[in-house]
């Protein structure tokens, strides 16, 4: 039989080809001399890939001769990682400083002792990605349970993210022999060993720990088949085709035991001296027992150095991965040795999605940065999720390890051209802003519901959807807006700050809108558009009076756009600057200015038939004569207002009319109580909050129910009053308004 070739081989016969000394390849790859030697003699097996992709640029190889030689490299890798010990399945040390995991000790503990009933399970799976520390968790485990077991505690590496797993039939013979069997006793054949081996683990005491499981059909032969057996299973993979066993996926450790760890290693050294800049390192660490190991590590073979100074180098993105080097412990390697399992297809949308800007992601924006269907997509979700390299969640979103993104970007770097990763860019860019712009106009009267047949846009098909993509994808199409306003494509970057106009209503506390609107405005302003530039200034001017409250500033943007909306004769725009300037007027105290300014912007949106902006007007018109302690006038205004919302003929958009008839109910409540009908208050104001509630209002349901509660609590209806405090508090807590919630609970608990 003709053995394959090495690598060591194929490149001497390839520079010899090309006709090339060693010195000439080393000039034309930049790779030394000595290195090359060292690969051609067989010393080195398995460069690294940045490496080999140097060498065949300089020996000018394509096609199969250039994957030859980086798959003989790959498998060089694979084989130096995994060298095999022999022996007898002898369980490894445990660590001196092992920190946390008390609960999922207590479980492995607990099914471990459990007894040998045909309901207890005799197999526990512990699943989790690179880095997790799922070996050195199992072992402290199997540690602590010898005195359980004393048929003997076996340890078995099988090699699961090797190129060559270790075949179920080469366990099961080193099993065998731990247990004592000889050459005679042990089958020749998988089933006749099995067989063996569960009989045995049925009669004896004995744990064993199979670690870094390939497969279920790797393991599954290594299973005891009940009775006084039992196996602790580790895997990089979920391996969901098992029956029978119980699992426990393995998180990041929480900052605190992280912090306590990294102490732990430290503690010869005086960590407790170094105090935050632990905790700092720990963290940049993101919970991972691998990363945490190796930069304790690195702190106590340099007692030169600080837990300071490492962790400014890991603060770093770029450098962060280097950084993360102890001797042979890598946390890049640990995260290859998952990435070279995947299929190419997979490996390449893994690498891609370190582009996705946000912090989790769905499967429809995986496909479009994987440039693959969304049956692709899910297809290489599920493979990602199943090594560990993807956390999923149940509302079909996924997001990375920070360790992994980085990791991610830097295959992305190595692996792809500048100008393909540019292009993804814009593809993904240019996507997220037509999805958001669209989402948005779902809430505009003058668009509502997009084209069905655009296979995009069919991930929106209704206004509840919309909205959820909007709040769930925010990082993202921000992100994209931002990236769109650097690259100069102001047209793009305008035509989604404008569709969030009316969006913004619904979650107007939202910490993002003055960046959109600041971006739209500085769009409208490139593309020399005084119309739209007003536009986007009567946004910046909402964003200060309602979410910031920062009214002069208000009084500011509407002052610059009615001055570009009067030049560009923009009446819609003179009209908004008007009431978003008696919206600040009003709460500044100067009511008579307010009042006419409402006026005014009734008036134009009468005369422009904009029945959507006049009833809001009416609105506010309504609030300044409350304020003015005008309270039958302003009910008067209220009531009208209402008529015009109940009103099918009124010319006021559906969506608007639901949108605004709780708001007008709770306003009609409020001056009912306070000309002193409060009976008649408490029935409209329960209404309103019914309404509210149903149309997810939580900002003026939160007003409402305050205002409920204080009347309840005058018509002496306690426990009502109590009762509806507690719900204003807790939707004041929702909507982050810590002052107003504690006030409410206070009153609660009078």
């Amino acid at each position: 039989m003709i053995s394959a070739p090495s690598f060591a081989e194929v490149l001497r016969r390839h520079r010899h080809a090309a006709h090339l000394t060693l010195e000439q390849l080393a000039e034309a790859s930049g790779v030394s001399a000595r290195t090359l030697s060292d690969m051609e003699r067989g010393r080195s097996k398995g460069p690294q890939h940045r490496t080999v992709t140097a060498l065949a640029d300089a020996l000018g190889l394509a096609d199969t001769d250039r994957e030859q030689l980086v798959e003989l490299a790959r498998e060089g890798r694979l084989r130096d990682h995994w060298t095999r010990p022999t022996g007898l399945c002898e369980l490894p040390r445990s660590v001196d400083d092992f920190t946390g995991r008390v609960a999922e000790l207590a479980w492995a503990n607990e099914l471990m002792r459990a007894g040998d009933a045909s309901s207890a399970p005799g197999v526990a799976l512990i699943t989790g990605s690179a880095g997790l520390g799922k070996t050195t968790l199992t072992v402290r485990a199997a540690h602590a349970l010898r005195p359980d077991f004393p048929h003997g505690v076996f340890f078995l590496d099988l090699f699961g993210m090797s190129a060559q797993p270790m075949p179920a039939g080469e366990a099961l013979d080193l099993l065998l022999r731990a247990l004592g069997m000889t050459d005679p006793q042990i089958s020749g054949d998988v089933a006749g060993r099995a067989s063996l081996y569960r009989s045995l683990l049925r009669d004896r005491s004995a744990l064993v720990v199979l670690d870094n499981a390939a497969s279920e059909e790797q393991v599954r032969p290594l299973l005891p088949g009940g009775g006084a057996g039992k196996a602790l299973v580790t895997s990089r993979r979920l391996l969901a085709g098992l029956e029978g066993v119980r699992r426990l996926s393995l998180g990041p450790l929480p900052l605190l035991e992280a912090t306590e760890l990294l102490t732990g290693i430290l503690k010869d050294r005086g960590a407790s001296d170094e105090g935050s800049a632990v905790g700092q390192l720990a963290q940049l660490c993101g919970g991972l027992p691998l990363a945490l190991r190796i930069a304790g590590n690195r702190l106590v073979s340099r007692p030169g150095w600080n837990a300071a100074d490492l962790a400014a180098r890991l603060a770093n993105e770029e450098r962060r991965l280097d950084q993360l080097s102890a001797g042979d412990l890598k946390i890049a390697t640990a995260f290859g040795l998952s990435y070279e399992q995947l299929a190419n297809a997979t490996r390449r949308l893994f690498r891609r999605l370190a582009l996705v800007p946000g912090r989790d992601f769905d499967a429809a924006l995986a496909a479009v940065v994987g440039g693959t269907s969304i049956e692709g997509a899910w297809d290489a979700l599920d493979e990602l999720v199943d090594l560990g390299l993807l956390q999923d969640s149940a509302l079909g979103r996924y997001r990375f390890h920070d360790l992994v993104r980085l990791f991610a970007r830097d295959r992305l770097r190595e692996e792809e051209p500048g100008a393909e990763r540019d292009a993804l860019t814009v593809t993904m860019t240019s996507w997220l802003l037509r999805m958001a712009t669209t989402a948005g106009r779902w809430f505009d009267p003058l668009y509502g519901r997009p084209d069905q047949a655009d296979p995009d846009l069919a991930h929106l098909p209704s206004l509840e959807k919309a909205d959820h993509w909007l709040r769930v994808n925010a990082d993202n199409w921000l992100s994209a807006l931002r990236h769109a306003a650097s690259i100069g494509r102001f047209a793009a970057v305008l035509d989604c700050a404008e569709s969030m106009d009316w969006f913004s209503d619904q979650w107007m506390h939202a910490p993002h809108w003055y960046e959109v609107f600041t971006l739209g405005a500085e769009a409208a302003a490139a593309l020399g558009d005084p119309a739209r530039q007003a536009q986007q200034l009567n946004m910046l001017a909402w964003v200060h009076l309602v979410p910031r409250e920062d009214l002069e500033t208000t009084l500011r943007y509407t002052a610059q756009a009615i001055d570009l909306a009067t030049r560009s004769g923009a009446t819609v725009q003179i009209a908004l600057a008007h009431h978003h300037a008696g919206g600040a007027l009003r709460r500044l105290g100067r009511l008579d200015e307010a009042i006419a300014a409402e006026t005014q912007a009734a008036r134009i949106h009468m005369a422009n038939g904009d029945m959507d902006r006049y009833c809001h007007c009416l609105g506010a018109l309504g609030t300044c004569l409350r304020d003015a302690g005008h309270y039958t006038k302003a009910l008067e205004q209220y009531l009208d207002m209402l008529a015009l919302l109940n009103d099918d003929r009124s010319g006021i958009t559906p969506s608007v009319a639901a949108f605004t008839r709780p708001i007008a109910l709770a306003r009609v409540g409020e001056c009912l109580g306070l000309l002193g009908r409060r009976a008649e208050a408490i029935i409209k104001l329960t209404e309103a909050v019914s309404l509210m509630k149903q149309a997810q209002l939580p900002v003026p349901q939160a007003r409402a129910l305050e205002t409920l509660a204080a009347l309840l609590s005058e018509e002496n209806r306690t426990d009502e009053s109590r009762h509806t405090y507690a719900r204003a508090a807790e939707v004041y807590e929702a909507i982050g308004d810590a002052e107003a919630s504690g006030r409410c609970r206070d009153l609660a608990n009078a």
